[in-house]
């Protein structure tokens, strides 16, 4: 089986419908994430709202139950050990980690995402302050990642919040 019927029967590929759907305007970005074995496991979108900020949305299944830390990463690739090669968080104001540390959050930093006993967790939320595209936004040059660790994130312990190791990624493109 090709990648993408395997795509196709786990209901990961979007359509431009499914991103309207969503709520999400026709420029987005989507990525597929996949576990450290290279298979999907899930699918996350982000999209610029008009009066939202920068909106994100995720669906995964075949993990642990549990709270696990998600985060935007930096770099546009999930290649290396432990997808290591996609950097740090995105962080274009400079920030420290977590949104209990009193001088700010990376933007990357998210909420945690709570896995259930069926291996399956969904999240939708905004990140009020940040850009999609242009100076400073998600998509720069050298594109984003977005990665589930191991653990929870204490939110507030840099620079990664404690959140263990890297156990999915998916890289960001423009849909």
């Amino acid at each position: 089986m090709n990648r993408a019927m395997i795509l196709i029967s786990l209901g990961l590929l979007a359509t431009p419908a499914s991103s309207e759907i969503l709520g999400f305007g026709k420029s987005t970005a989507e990525a597929v994430i996949i576990d450290t074995r290279g298979l999907p496991i899930g699918r996350v979108t982000a999209a610029q709202s008009k009066k939202n900020g920068l909106r994100i949305a995720v669906a995964v299944r075949g993990l642990s139950r549990g709270e696990h830390a998600i985060h935007i990463h930096e770099k546009g690739t999930c290649a290396g050990s432990g997808f290591n090669d996609a950097g740090g968080h995105w962080n274009p104001h400079g920030k420290m980690h977590g949104s209990n540390n009193p001088t700010g959050a990376h933007a990357g930093d998210l909420p945690n995402l709570f896995v259930g006993k069926n291996g399956r967790g969904k999240l939708k939320f905004d990140l009020p302050n940040d850009e999609l595209w242009g100076k400073g936004g998600m998509m720069d040059d050298d594109g984003a990642t977005f990665v589930i660790h191991a653990q929870s994130d204490d939110h507030r312990t840099d620079p990664s919040g404690n959140s263990g190791d890297r156990i999915a990624c998916g890289v960001f493109v423009r849909k």
